[in-house]
């Protein structure tokens, strides 16, 4: 019976009617119901032995078996490869099964969540994956949005509501959302919300984050919906009783699903090389058994036919010479293709996933990546990757809660041309760098103080408890030229802010005594020092990114004043000339607020004239309600209040980046790793955290902005970005080999990707080599590329991504900002298929997951967006400085030791298999096996299984203190030198060589030997136990060389597998088994010929590997050879190794000042505080959204700069921190 598979017609728009499930069926709309995972219970077998079959080595191993079946060509018993494939596949199952399981787990917990769904008039509690499209959903505060839903009412005034969107774009700031009018009206009356019949044309489901359009239609009248009626899945509920809507997308519809990428097979650049080292070997393998196969059809021609009295044929052979001899040919061909299958053993893949187990272990009990705060430590949430991490070229990180704490903390100011926030030395008068250890301000004094509040400066807080008008005048802007929005809870003030710099301003002035207590549409109430005093608020000119300011008009005591804040450039094009002096002064702070990476903002006031503002008003009026060009009107009567402002001093709050963030991205870099910064906040932001994590310094060259809003403009952009880059690369290095920049075309600019092999080898190889180097071109600092998401639309148009991607590619830093997540996921898929790199992604929330997908590699931090991200990586840590151990150390290791495996492994079994090929020409290639059957099935399994085990799971070059050190070591993963095809030539020619020596050395000895009793020592018995036994000891004895970190397992598994072979040799052979070699090996090791012959293989094998290895570690030594070179001076003279030295907290200076300003929302709430829709009519109660973290600041270090950046703060002649001192250190004295 045939079925016919009916292709689902694409979607082109979206039609609904509320409360009409029938009507809704029709269209086969997805339910709620999220999946993730990849397997079912019915599934699971075929998808995961599909999978499993992917690799070559498996589907050969099972057509070996398949070969071994067959009586007629097999000389070895099928479980040989039966039972080791079962074993790789169980295991292999085994963990997959339990990646899966955690992720139906997850699944589970999202499906099974609680909602509340009006039903038939009703409200009913439903599981999350049984809500429908058409259902009306209840929410209430602190609740995640369960699906997409258009708002209909809500339980504050005007149909507002407000939202943290932190899971779709990162920002924990709230959004406001507002209901259509008409809806609103239902407010929490079930009856009429039951009856809601209203039908939803819409646009089909797609994933901008940020636009939607659809129509209303809804008592014979129709309505707009856009995307600020609308409340997105991830979305949370907050300062919000309740709210109700009817689901619009649901499930995989949904826009945060459609954003999130696909759960993709992830495989290591190894794996990929192995399948194709694989099929060489097949080839191989196929080569030497068509060459047995062609040689025994001539022996049996030639010689054999004669001697079938003794060595009779198979029943199936024909009995003329000819095709007899033509049958046998091709049965040997099979056969030898079994006998020479160890070429290939599939105790390789066993091996590979027990070591790459064990590294994720060593990833799991690392004390150093657990963070005691959040009591999180790391995880290796798959055990497939872990070599990956020691090839990691890109990382592509998100900033909010990743590269920073997402708090915002008031730290210095300055008012009237002082400079408060700086700790001085009382010696010195010079500023202290500011610890944790140090006694904060005592605010006590202040019953609406917050305990979290930290400030350092007694003198300011000595200032306002004297009088000092000017101060108290900076404060009292603070608390009243605001948005915020305060609400009591649990008998404590609590203010919910649109951006954290609010917050964190008006929560200073809070601490300083001018608490922000409440405002109405045209008041605001403040407490000055425990007064309370109420001011009548006129006007509100608010925020955006056009004027970036904004200013308060208010009225106390028949006094009209207006309150002004903004970036520093804005404030200072409007200020009156009689504040010369103090600009002067205050732009010197801001240079030394700006230099430490802090986000700054001048405030300024005036006070009005009432007649002239009352005229003022009326042009306001006019303005605002003129329909033609009316933002611009608006803004112009604006411009013309804000003129001859009266400069009070400035603020200068931190983002808080999480601990050791600019250490790890400058080790990073110096590990030749390129960061690119994702993120869906502002540009302004964005560029702060750059230059406060030292991701953008003032030693770069340039920064490119790509902002255009049309194809064109932002192809003109990169073009002329690319040009500048090419001029700069040209001049500075001229014909020189370093980075050069070539063009090919129109858009394919590329580097000289060499230079990173000369940095890890030429430099360290020469004879004459300098210290160990770390860093050659910090003289030159590169570019940096900032692009915004409206310009990242066209940019990753198949027309010009390659243009995008080659100046990027060429910049030391990237940022892209306003990016919606599946953007993110475009940019890595990007890099991914024309780089050919190595990437990484990293972030904390669910709008990072479909980056984690995309790359390589995936690391979620457990942050405070949720655990998206998390269980949907790869690896997990609690912070990102974590990222820096786990790539430079214990990925750097894991590449290493997988390395080092793969070349001891091909090494040691063609060392094995070869002797077969060699023994053919004297058995007349008739695939007779040289060595006992026994020691063939032992043989990878217990003689030679553990120490190669031991060498994978514990080997070093340098231990971990060296590894992040020195970030250079880290180099070789990304060119492959430690395996690669060469490499994987010299192992294979290294076996063969072996196994060459070994059978020819042994044969010449043992031809016609006879032992002391007059006993032949020259039968096949002892001739395969001579090559056996030399062949193990061999091998062992290489292993020892080749193991650079001795452990107690590796002397016990070396030492215990030789003792262990002689034993089990001596007890098959002996008397109770019965073996057909009884007594063969006490025969061997009796005789002297067996011993010259072991110590003259020994000789000739081992002596010249290690002469030439000793030539090159002394010559031509490698940065690896030096680095373990000073480690082993180091612990011989008992001097414990120099600690790493911690970033300094002063941050570099920056280029401008300009960019310190910035919110991180786009307009303000003024017009709906003004209009009074804002506000409530009682107080209601809000989530507790407060984090506590804690910064440990890093020890600063100083040295003096070079005059080309010098600069100098308050204090003058103070050093600045130079990049020089930032990076790990250059050298190592010997």
């Amino acid at each position: 019976m045939a079925f016919k598979h009916k292709e689902k017609q694409r979607e082109t728009e979206r039609r609904i009617r509320a409360n009409d499930p029938i009507f809704n069926s029709k269209f086969n709309y997805a339910n709620n119901y999220i999946k993730t995972s990849k397997y079912s219970l019915l599934t699971f077998l075929p998808l995961n032995l599909f999978e499993q079959f992917q690799r070559l080595a498996n589907f050969y191993f099972l057509c070996l078996l398949i070969l071994q079946v067959i009586p007629y060509i097999s000389s070895l018993t099928p479980y040989a490869t039966a039972v080791p494939l079962i074993v790789v596949l169980s295991l292999t199952a085994i963990k997959d099964a339990i990646d899966d399981i955690q992720r139906h787990r997850s699944d589970n917990q999202i499906n099974n969540r609680l909602s509340k769904v009006l039903r038939n008039g009703k409200l009913v509690e439903e599981r999350w994956f049984k809500v429908q499209v058409g259902d009306i959903v209840l929410m209430e505060n602190d609740n995640f949005v369960a699906a997409d839903l258009l708002m209909l009412s809500t339980s504050e005034p005007n149909g507002l509501c407000y939202v943290e969107t932190a899971e779709l774009d990162g920002e924990t700031n709230l959004k406001c959302r507002q209901a259509i009018p008409e809806t609103s009206e239902l407010g929490d009356d079930f009856s009429l919300l039951s009856k809601f019949n209203a039908e939803m044309i819409c646009e089909p489901p797609n994933n901008n984050l940020t636009r939607f359009e659809g129509t209303l239609h809804w008592i014979n009248e129709t309505f707009s919906v856009d995307n600020d009626k609308m409340l997105l899945r991830g979305c949370r509920l907050r300062n919000t009783k309740w709210c109700f809507g009817v689901v619009v997308f649901a499930g995989r519809d949904t826009k945060l699903m459609q954003n999130s990428g696909k759960t993709l097979f992830k495989r290591t650049s190894l794996d990929r090389l192995l399948n194709l080292l694989i099929l060489g070997i097949v080839f191989f393998l196929i080569s030497m058994c068509l060459f047995c196969t062609i040689a025994s059809g001539v022996w049996e021609t030639v010689t054999g036919q004669y001697f079938r009295v003794y060595l009779p044929w198979d029943i199936i052979v024909p009995e003329n010479p000819k095709s007899g001899a033509a049958v046998i040919a091709v049965l040997v061909f099979f056969s030898y293709a079994i006998v020479l299958n160890t070429v290939v053993p599939i105790s390789l893949y066993v091996s590979v996933e027990v070591i790459r187990f064990c590294h994720s272990l060593w990833i799991n009990w690392d004390e150093k990546m657990y963070y005691p705060l959040t009591d999180v430590a790391a995880k290796a949430r798959t055990t497939t990757l872990n070599e990956e991490l020691g090839q990691i070229q890109y990382v592509f990180s998100d900033k909010t809660g990743t590269l920073t704490q997402n708090i915002m903390t008031f730290n210095k100011c300055t008012i009237n041309s002082n400079l408060y926030g700086d700790v001085l030395d009382e010696v010195t008068g010079e500023p202290l760098e500011i610890t944790e250890d140090m006694v904060s301000v005592d605010f006590s004094a202040n019953p609406m103080y917050e305990e979290s509040f930290k400030f350092y400066d007694q003198s300011l807080l000595d200032e306002i408890n004297s009088g000092n008008q000017e101060v108290c005048e900076f404060f009292r802007l603070l608390a009243l030229c605001h948005t915020v929005m305060s609400e009591e809870k649990d008998n404590k003030l609590e203010y919910q802010a649109q951006s954290p710099d609010e917050a964190a301003l008006t929560s200073s002035a809070r601490n300083f005594g001018f608490v922000f207590r409440n405002r109405t549409p045209t008041s605001i109430t403040i407490d000055e020092l425990g007064k309370t005093q109420v001011y009548e608020l006129l006007a509100i000119l608010d925020f955006n990114n056009v004027r970036k300011r904004m200013s308060v008009i208010i009225r106390k005591n028949g006094k009209i004043i207006l309150y002004c804040k903004g970036a520093d450039t804005v404030i200072f094009e409007r200020m009156d000339t009689s504040c010369a002096e103090i600009k002067l002064n205050t732009v010197d702070h801001l240079n030394k607020f700006a230099g430490e990476g802090l986000r700054t903002l001048c405030l300024a006031k005036k006070e009005l004239d009432s007649q002239y503002y009352e005229s003022w008003k009326q042009r306001l009026h006019e303005a605002s309600t003129s329909l033609d060009n009316r933002e611009d009107k608006v803004d112009a009567v604006y411009e013309e209040i804000e003129q001859n402002l009266i400069l009070l001093g400035a603020t200068a709050i931190e983002d808080k980046l999480q601990d050791g963030v600019p250490q790890c991205i400058a080790n990073l870099a110096a590990a030749g790793i390129k960061l690119w910064v994702l993120t869906g906040d502002k540009q302004e932001t964005a560029i702060n955290i750059g230059y406060s994590c030292q991701l953008l310094t003032d030693e770069m060259v340039d920064t490119f902005t790509i902002e255009g809003w049309e194809y064109e403009d932002v192809e003109n952009e990169l073009k002329r970005c690319r040009e500048n880059i090419a001029n700069v690369m040209s001049h500075t290095y001229g014909a020189t080999d370093l980075n050069v920049v070539s063009f090919h075309g129109n858009n394919n600019l590329n580097t000289n990707d060499g230079n990173l092999v000369n940095r890890y080898e030429n430099r360290a190889s020469a004879p004459n080599a300098s210290p160990i180097e770390v860093n050659e071109s910090d003289s030159f600092g590169g570019f940096a590329l900032v692009i915004n998401g409206h310009s990242l639309v066209h940019a990753l148009q198949p027309k010009m991504e390659l243009l995008f991607l080659d100046v990027a590619s060429n910049c030391k830093a990237v940022i892209c900002c306003r990016v919606t997540p599946l953007q993110k996921a475009l940019v890595v898929d990007l890099v991914k298929r024309h780089k050919k790199a190595v990437t990484l992604a990293i972030g904390d929330g669910a709008n990072d997951v479909s980056m984690i997908k995309t790359a390589h590699i995936g690391v979620g931090i457990s942050g405070q967006e949720g655990m998206q991200a998390v269980l949907s990586s790869d690896f997990s840590i609690a912070q990102f400085r974590f990222l820096e151990r786990l790539l430079l150390v214990h990925g750097r290791w894991s590449y290493f030791r997988m390395c080092k495996f793969l070349r001891y492994f091909f090494y040691k079994n063609f060392a094995f298999t070869l002797c077969h090929f060699w023994y053919a020409f004297f058995c007349g290639f008739s695939a007779q096996t040289l060595y006992d059957p026994a020691f063939i099935s032992f043989y990878n399994v217990f003689y030679t299984s553990l120490p190669v085990l031991a060498l994978g799971i514990f080997d070093q070059d340098v231990d971990d203190r060296i590894s992040l050190r020195y970030p250079l070591l880290y180099t070789p993963g990304h060119l492959n030198l430690l395996f690669n095809k060469i490499e994987f030539l010299k192992s294979v020619a290294h076996g063969i060589v072996s196994s060459f020596v070994l059978f020819f050395i042994s044969y010449g000895a043992f031809r016609n030997a006879v032992g002391p009793e007059g006993i032949n020592l020259d039968g096949h018995q002892i001739f395969g136990t001579v090559v056996s036994t030399i062949l193990v000891l061999v091998v062992t004895a290489q292993i020892a060389l080749d193991t650079s970190y001795w452990t107690v397992f590796n002397h016990i598994v070396i030492w215990g597998s030789v003792a262990f072979y002689f034993a089990l040799t001596l007890f098959i052979n002996s008397n109770l088994i019965r073996n057909q070699y009884l007594g063969c090996l006490r025969m061997t090791l009796s005789s002297g010929q067996f011993w010259f012959t072991l110590f003259l293989i020994l000789a000739v094998l081992l002596v010249p590997g290690v002469a030439n290895r000793f030539y090159h570690t002394s010559v031509h030594p490698t940065l690896s050879d030096r680095c373990r070179y000073k480690q082993r001076i180091s612990r011989m003279r008992a001097r414990p190794e120099p600690q790493m030295r911690r970033r300094s907290s002063i941050r570099r200076s920056r280029r401008s000042i300009r960019s310190g300003y910035a919110f991180s929302h786009q307009e303000g709430f003024g017009r709906l505080i003004m209009s009074g829709k804002i506000m409530k009519t009682k107080t209601k109660s809000a989530a507790n959204t407060n984090a506590n973290s804690l910064n440990v600041p890093m020890k600063m270090e100083t040295t003096m700069p070079s005059p080309r950046t010098q600069r100098t703060g308050i204090i003058k002649g103070t050093p600045r921190v130079q990049p020089s001192t930032l990076n790990t250190p250059s050298s190592i004295e010997i």
